[in-house]
């Protein structure tokens, strides 16, 4: 008797942005999918704007160019609710549509029963908007993450923040970190033997006001010690320092550009949204072999093991002693830096959390969830 093959798993990735563009989708779950192929799980990415529409959307102006790309992509939309038939999951990365209420999650689960993997690794429910799309916040529905939390067959985030809130809607939450690549992308480690250390810190127009936090004590340690900042963005910040470099975030040169500096900082505002952070920075430099010297919100203080592989600051002086420590003792720095690279590949590589990832598409995970409520119900 012939025995039937296995059907392939086919899963459709939701997801914002082009691949290759968004860190946050590139972090999450693209550098994934060579293991969804290695498993034989078949999958189709669908973005919901185009590379025009993205930067249209990003602009100060062209109002027009906006409406334009929220609209193509609506209709993107439409569009997959008529492939739905062929996928098993979808999986949906922090929004099925930016704006109005979330037609294509309920269809996908309500009309064809398909199990939706919903991950965010931000807290996406909090009412923030960029400064380019703040005359859009009138459409935009931030309620619909706890519907589409609700409607999933399994929610994904980022740290255990975010999952007390998922987990309000859905008992079946996993936490996978926000992770690197630690043998391509993030694979190089910093030569801390130096006598002219750098200070660095990398993100997005959205977080530069973070900067605000350190830009005091920065100004003071240039009076003492003579050591250039580094700002790694899509924007420049524009700092008033005796010693300060812009360099434009580009994919391509992202790796070499942060090994400009020998030091990376992650200050962040002690509130709702800032606890939602998923500690990227800092993963991100101690991937590279780098001290992080971060705030003590959210994840952070998990991620940075104080004076181990890199400090945690509660005060201006703190940052200030810190970073003057880190810039005068090479050795400090390597010893962090290596501490930081062997954290980082244990607990926040691709390698550590491939499986985790991987097993979102199968029925273990869902077991294993059960397992773990039934323990929780008894104690």
């Amino acid at each position: 008797m012939k025995t039937e093959k296995p059907k392939a798993i086919s899963v459709l990735f939701i997801v914002p942005a082009p691949l290759g563009i968004s860190p946050g989708q590139r972090f999450r779950f693209e550098h994934y999918l060579t293991f969804l192929r290695q498993k034989g799980i078949q999958y189709k990415v669908s973005p919901y704007y185009s590379l025009k529409g993205r930067k249209a959307l990003y602009s100060k102006s062209n109002v027009a160019g906006k409406i334009f790309a929220i609209l193509t992509g609506y209709a993107r939309r439409i569009r997959d609710l008529f492939t739905l038939w062929r996928y098993e999951y979808v999986y949906i990365h922090r929004e099925d549509v930016p704006f109005g209420p979330p037609f294509f999650a309920w269809t996908a689960s309500k009309v064809y029963k398909k199990k939706i993997i919903y991950d965010f690794d931000d807290a996406i429910w909090i009412p923030v908007m960029s400064d380019y799309n703040q005359k859009f916040s009138f459409i935009k529905f931030f309620g619909n993450v706890g519907r589409i939390c609700k409607w999933s067959h399994i929610v994904s985030v980022g740290n255990d923040y975010l999952k007390e809130y998922a987990a309000a809607y859905n008992k079946r939450v996993v936490v996978i970190p926000t992770v690197v690549n630690t043998d391509t992308v993030h694979a190089i480690v910093q030569k801390q033997e130096t006598d002219r250390p750098a200070v660095g810190w990398t993100g997005s127009f959205s977080t530069l006001p973070y900067l605000n936090i350190v830009l005091p004590v920065l100004q003071e340690l240039q009076e003492e010690i003579d050591f250039t900042f580094y700002v790694i963005a899509d924007k420049d910040p524009q700092l008033s320092l005796k010693k300060y470099v812009f360099i434009k975030w580009k994919a391509e040169t992202e790796t070499e550009d942060l090994l400009k500096f020998h030091i990376g900082l992650m200050p962040l505002t002690n509130d709702e949204y800032s606890k939602g952070k998923c500690g990227f920075k800092a993963i991100q430099y101690m991937a590279l072999g780098m001290p992080a010297i971060v705030s003590p919100v959210g994840v952070n203080t998990r991620i940075v093991n104080n004076g181990e592989n890199g400090f945690i600051c509660e005060s201006d002086e703190d940052w200030k002693e810190h970073i003057r420590r880190l810039l005068k003792d090479y050795l400090l720095r390597k010893r962090m830096g290596e501490a930081a690279r062997d954290k980082i590949e244990k607990n926040y590589s691709i390698n550590a959390t491939k499986d985790s990832f991987v097993k979102l598409f199968s029925e273990e995970i869902k077991k294993s969830l059960s397992v773990v409520s039934a323990l929780l119900f008894m104690i």
